[in-house]
């Protein structure tokens, strides 16, 4: 394996990203995969949308509330959910949570900004 491509990182030397006033996210990313940690304050919302890639999101801390096809999934600490591709999804945080999202393909729309989406749920100023 050529050791070029490899890289090692440490979550407390990537940048944080402040989305909203509530949710911060930090990213990193490879070839085809990327991990978002991502941390959202109690009753934080990530609106609906869908994207073209899988996700999987697994709860470090805390716990959020997905809504699903119309199905409640509560994902709490240790707890990992993965949702496939073009799958519409929201998620409210139930209290203060970490959570780290590995997608693949790699969201495009998180790296040029395009996810808008995100703001449809920030609070007001």
């Amino acid at each position: 394996m050529p050791t070029a491509s490899v890289r090692k990182f440490r979550w407390s030397d990537v940048p944080k990203e402040n989305v909203t006033p509530v949710i911060a996210r930090q990213i990193v990313t490879g070839a085809s995969a990327m991990a978002g940690m991502i941390t959202l304050q109690k009753g934080s919302v990530v609106p609906k949308h869908s994207h073209v890639s899988e996700q999987l999101t697994w709860v470090i801390e805390g716990s959020l509330r997905f809504v699903i096809n119309g199905e409640v999934i509560v994902v709490s600490a240790g707890e990992i959910l993965v949702i496939p591709a073009w799958v519409e999804h929201e998620a409210t945080a139930v209290e203060h949570t970490v959570e780290l999202d590995i997608f693949s393909p790699i969201r495009q729309d998180w790296l040029d900004g395009t996810d808008t989406y995100f703001q449809a749920g920030a609070p007001k100023a």
